[in-house]
């Protein structure tokens, strides 16, 4: 390797870094702000002196807007600058929560909301578009789970950050202090240098396989993908967000106990993520990974449905399933991204995560009617039943030569 080639991959290697780097961070901030409100709720509805279901409308909106238009924000993100668009998703969440703290109205609460949402529709496409497009191909899978990794340290951060914020300012200084965050992460992004873009040399199976416009995400793989993403999602929804209340009920569990399993859970997912970055990128099966790691998630939850297994094991397979289902997620992506043809990465990781908006809105409604009819041990079983219909989902994503 000659001295001029060692300094140009030397600095391909920095403009990578500084591009994962800084859409890692639009995606800690996408995360963190799904979880600026419920922290507040008590706070929030107290001052406008309405319901909890009144405030639980401003999420209603904020994920009935990113559901309807990510998809559209995808295509029109194949179309113009990726990062522009990102850095304009972080500026419209950003006032949206301004929005919220100056203006003293619920309705205004709810439209800012919607605003939030609007700038939400952007990060998962754009954030794909970046990486793809611009990230060497061999450090792509580490540059999905750190961009995984980093969204989930935001979710991890907003609760004590926001609570904290409130302590000190209320809860209008906290939206304050999120909008701060916002920005701060949107003049980084505006700073952070994009590499050349790295395509394949000649036309590629992808791009010669079909169409690149709407019609591309009614192929079998992309749909595929989008049913894998949806019913993924759903499981994973059951265990985040219902299991301590199934173990209360189930096993008579103490709400530390199983806060702490959950906790372990999330935990070892980051971790998870982490070690399956470094697994993608040194196996090609990715679906392998992904059923193996979907597998055990499963057997978990089963397990747990099935056994009082007391504190310390409890603990101890919660963390041991999220570490298998954090394992998943490059994989995951990987898979999306061998079957995306050059110039579509935008609208394509568009449409196949609006799955989780679509799981969003329907797995509360049947894990809560399970908890409803004195059924908790359902919880774990359908999380069960979706994650291994996850494995039959992705088995089935037809195979293409990666791009």
């Amino acid at each position: 390797m000659t001295a001029s080639t060692e300094v140009s991959f030397s600095t391909r290697r920095a403009d990578d870094v500084r591009l994962i780097a800084g859409v890692s961070a639009a995606h800690f901030v996408s995360h963190f702000y799904m979880l600026v409100l419920p922290p507040l709720f008590a706070f929030v509805r107290a001052d406008y002196a309405v319901s909890y279901t009144e405030i639980g409308l401003a999420l209603t909106v904020f994920n009935a807007v990113s559901a309807v238009a990510q998809t559209p924000a995808g295509f029109l993100i194949d179309r113009i600058n990726a990062r522009f668009a990102l850095i304009a998703g972080l500026f419209l969440g950003a006032i949206g929560f301004a929005i919220a703290a100056m203006l003293d109205s619920y309705w205004i609460l709810i439209a800012a909301f919607g605003l939030v949402g609007l700038g939400n529709t952007v990060y998962h496409p754009a954030d794909y578009a970046l990486l793809s497009r611009h990230v060497a191909p061999e450090r792509m899978s580490q540059a999905y789970s750190v961009h995984t990794f980093a969204g989930m340290l935001g979710s991890a951060a907003a609760p004590g950050a926001v609570l904290f914020m409130h302590g000190l300012y209320g809860w209008r200084g906290a939206f304050v202090g999120a909008a701060a965050l916002g920005f701060v992460a949107a003049l980084w992004l505006a700073f952070t240098p994009v590499g050349e873009s790295h395509r394949p040399v000649g036309k590629s199976a992808a791009a010669a396989a079909g169409p690149t416009d709407w019609r591309l995400l009614l192929t079998a793989p992309i749909l595929m993908n989008f049913l894998f993403f949806t019913v993924y999602a759903f499981g994973s929804f059951g265990i985040q967000n219902f299991s301590v209340v199934a173990l209360g009920q189930l096993y008579g569990t103490g709400a530390v106990t199983a806060n702490t399993a959950l906790s372990g859970f999330l935990l070892l997912s980051a971790l998870g993520v982490l070690i399956g970055g470094w697994m993608a990128g040194r196996m090609t099966h990715h679906r392998v990974i992904a059923g193996f790691g979907l597998g055990a998630t499963a057997l978990a939850a089963i397990l747990i449905g099935s056994v009082d297994l007391g504190a310390l094991l409890l603990v101890l397979v919660m963390a041991l399933s999220g570490l298998c289902s954090g394992v998943v997620m490059p994989s995951r992506d990987m898979i999306v991204r061998e079957v995306t043809p050059p110039g579509s990465f935008g609208k394509v990781f568009a449409f196949v995560t609006t799955g989780y908006h679509i799981a969003g809105i329907l797995a509360p409604l049947a894990f809560g009617a399970l908890l409803d009819h004195g059924a908790p041990r359902g919880v774990f079983f359908m999380t069960a039943a979706f994650t291994l219909l996850s494995i039959c989902a992705v088995a089935s994503v037809p195979r293409r030569r990666p791009v």
